[in-house]
Parts: structure tokens; sequence; C-alpha cells
């Protein structure tokens, strides 16, 4: 179907609508298709030998290189290597996914792709989770606010920045002429100064000036090249959401993210793969089209290497600690 220049990327289009989805997708081929232009947009690339011949279409949608004559497949290697489900219905869960403002939950995935198991529908949420966030991405710029948050139960008889149960996220926010840019996110094991600097020092450029509150923690910025502004919170006139007013924005909103998306379920193992999501989603909120979430993430999956479901669950062997009970009985 003709599509509008606008609705380009890098030579591949992208659907808009639903409607438009099933236009670009109407079998498992135009699938394959589809990803082969994602993966290899310059033409095909042996990954046996690195030749760029034009490769053997061979059944079952193999292709053979003309060169080394290794046969191989657009999805091996990929997020999707070695899945028996018709890639239809992988590339409907994606849309799924990016197409809801506020994210899918694994039984919402179930129940819209009619896959047999929660367990399924858990892991590919798992696995599409982990081509949100390539590493080599473009480190924050202009002027960035950082802070400490907690994600987790209220805790009693717990003040200032202990914990006993819950997770540590330090958040990183991007300003340019006042306006909030970029963030970042990661789940810490502490509060140190190796751990705040090295964060710091992973997502933001050099010689960019970094406003922090008085943590102690933070001291080496400067000599890791960074301009450090530093407000003492207690010794300011103005609360901290007023000195440092973007990364105080953004912090709610990523606990309301988790408590109304995920109903709070997040065990700590798997928190740093919901925070790519939320990066993920709020880095490309001004998108016009939601569509382009849908072939960003595509984009990034074909150049995701898989991860076999039993790493998923981080060694323990099982799957989702619980499936959530049926509200209808």
């Amino acid at each position: 179907m003709p599509t509008p220049i606008s609705q380009l990327r890098g030579g591949v289009a992208y659907p808009r609508t639903r409607v438009e989805f099933d236009a670009f997708f109407p079998d498992d081929p135009a699938c394959l298709d589809y990803l082969q232009k994602l993966r290899w947009p310059q033409g095909f690339v042996c990954p046996e030998c690195g030749s760029t011949g034009s490769p053997w279409q061979m059944a079952r949608g193999l292709l053979l290189c003309s060169d080394c004559r290794k046969q191989t497949s657009v999805i091996a290697g990929t997020l999707f290597h070695r899945t028996r489900t018709p890639m239809r219905q992988w590339l409907m869960a994606a849309w799924e996914i990016t197409c809801q403002k506020y994210g899918a939950s694994a039984l919402g995935l179930q129940r819209v792709l009619g896959l047999g198991s929660y367990k399924t529908a858990w892991a590919w949420l798992h696995k599409f989770r982990r081509a949100m966030v390539l590493p080599g991405r473009d480190p924050l710029c202009g002027i960035v606010e950082v802070d400490e948050t907690y994600v987790g139960a209220e805790e009693a008889d717990v003040v200032g920045r202990r914990t006993l149960t819950k997770a540590m996220v330090v958040v990183a926010v991007e300003v340019n002429d006042g306006r909030i840019g970029r963030v970042r996110l990661r789940s810490v094991p502490d509060l140190k100064g190796k751990t705040l600097t090295g964060f710091v020092a992973d997502v933001v450029a050099p010689g960019t000036t970094v406003r922090t509150d008085g943590l102690r923690a933070y001291g080496g910025l400067a000599k890791k090249g960074f301009v450090h502004d530093v407000t003492v919170i207690g010794q300011s006139s103005s609360p901290a959401h007023v000195e440092m007013p973007a990364v105080h924005r953004v912090v709610p909103l990523v606990k309301r993210w988790l408590l109304g998306t995920l109903q709070g379920g997040v065990s700590r193992e798997h928190l740093p793969y919901y925070l790519d999501e939320y990066t993920f989603r709020f880095n490309r909120r001004t998108s016009q089209a939601r569509g382009l979430l849908f072939y960003r993430l595509l984009e990034q999956a074909v150049q995701t290497a898989p991860t076999p479901t039993s790493k998923l669950y981080l060694g323990t062997g099982r799957g989702p600690r619980r499936r959530p009970r049926n509200p209808n009985r």
C-alpha cells in the first residue's frame, strides 16, 4: 500500500494504525521480509563469513550465503532466535506493547494474543524489555539533574536514606532550555560514591553541568570532569522540587507507572528491565505516531542477542512467582 514519506525511517516504512498493521503484515513471509530490512538495512551480511552477496532464498525462510554456503535465517541470533511461534504473533505482541501508552501487562497480552499460558506472555514481555535499551546510547548533555529514590512498600520506623527492603534507584534527567529531555534510570545496590559517580560517568557526557543535592557520595564528580552544581537542600530556602524540578517531576511519574501499569508487582531482580521499559517510553513520549515506537523496538530486537527463557528467571528455574487471580471467578 502507498506509504507517505513521513512514515519512512531508514528507508523502511512503519504502520501507524492497527488497520495499517494488518496491511503491512498479512502473513509470516511479510513479517520476515520486514525484519530482514531492519536487520540488514544496507543489504544482507552473512553472519558466518561477512559476505554481502545476495543470498539464495531457501525453504522455510532460510537464507543461503552465496560465498560460504552457510544457511542462516533472518531471526538467527536475534531476540526471536529459534522461536516456533509464527512471526506475525510476535509482531502483534510488539504492537500491543508499544501502542498502549502505559504499556502492557502479561495477563493482558495473553488475552489479546490468545496465548496458551501466562508464563509465555510474561517471558515475551521480558524478552522485549531486553531490547528496549541498547549499549552505545548518546550520553545526556546540557544540564543534568541527578537524585535517588526508593521503590517498594512503605517501611515502618525507617527515616532518611536508610532502607530495609526497598530498591534504590538513581535518576538522571536532562534539561535543555528549561525543558525536560531524556532520562536515565538505574537500580543500584547502595548509595556509595563509587556507585553514584559511576552511574553519572556512564550516562552523562564529560563537561556537563550536573546538579545534585548535598549528599557526599557525589563529591567526586568534579574529579571525573563534570561541572558539579551542589544544592544543600537543608540549607536552602526552597524545597527540593523547586531547586531541582525536572528530576522531582520524573520520579513520581516512574513510581505511578510501576504502581498503575504493573500494580506494584515488580521484583527487585527484574526492576532494571522495568526501568529500561520506562526509559524507552519516556524518551519517545513526543513521537507523533505510536507506530514509530513499534519500528524502534523491532529495529533493536533484531540487534539484540537471544535470551533463553530459563535465564529470564535469573537461575531460579521458576517462572513468574504467581499468576494473577482471575477477577471473573
